[in-house]
């Protein structure tokens, strides 16, 4: 029995309020941005009192991190999902950029400008760290031997980012470097950079994808430091 079947109709209907709060405050975020989120301006579109939504969430920082938890939460269950077929680091940047344009705002919300005076607990830091771990494992096992670099080993002895995964050296360098160049292809694509540039974005995020995967140092662009 799921715990919605235990759920008494005060707890339903309590739940169904703030999935209602949350469907607006996206869609102020598409409108205004993260920044502009105002519970005030959700209750005047919900018909109810400021003080009425308070009940459900106690401020703007509390409603910001749920939304935040749901969509770290969407992306680390489509990246597990992959990683437990045992696909190797591409199939992760395929779901990535399939999770990132089914909706730019959910990804600018976690990979874009921080909202300013937001700060996320530590839950957040633990669902983004079981992204990176599966992409982690994907890597240590794409080429378990390759030989560290200086910038790897500074890497091993920094593992907080990693959440203390146990991937040797090679494969810290190969998941830093595959994870800041495909966000960084993907936020340039999402917020329109390549518009009016005359290529494909889809490919350039392929042959992105393509050089992370070949071995260390003999990479275009070069993985090694």
């Amino acid at each position: 029995m799921g715990k919605s079947d235990t759920a008494t109709p005060r707890q339903r209907y309590r739940a169904q309020v703030r999935t209602e709060i949350k469907e607006h405050a996206w869609k102020q975020i598409a409108e205004a941005g993260a920044s502009a989120l105002s519970l005030n301006a959700i209750a005047k579109q919900m018909g109810v009192s400021g003080p009425a939504l308070y009940r459900y969430f106690a401020g703007r920082d509390e409603l910001i991190t749920e939304l935040i938890r749901d969509a770290y939460r969407s992306l680390a269950d489509a990246v597990h999902a992959v990683a437990a077929t045992g696909a190797d680091p591409a199939g992760i940047a395929h779901v990535l950029r399939e999770w990132a344009r089914t909706d730019p705002q959910r990804y600018f919300l976690i990979y874009g400008t921080p909202v300013p005076g937001y700060h996320a607990p530590e839950e957040i830091t633990g669902i983004s760290q079981e992204i990176m771990a599966d992409l982690l494992t994907a890597c240590a096992a794409l080429e378990p031997d390759a030989p560290a670099t200086p910038f790897a080993d500074h890497l091993a002895d920094h593992r907080d980012w990693a959440g203390g995964h146990p991937a040797p050296p090679a494969a810290l360098h190969r998941v830093l470097t595959f994870w800041t160049r495909l966000h960084g292809v993907l936020s340039l694509e999402l917020a329109g950079h390549f518009a009016g540039m005359g290529f494909d974005p889809a490919r350039l995020y392929e042959a992105e994808v393509d050089a992370l995967r070949a071995p260390l140092g003999r990479a275009p662009g070069g993985l090694r430091s």
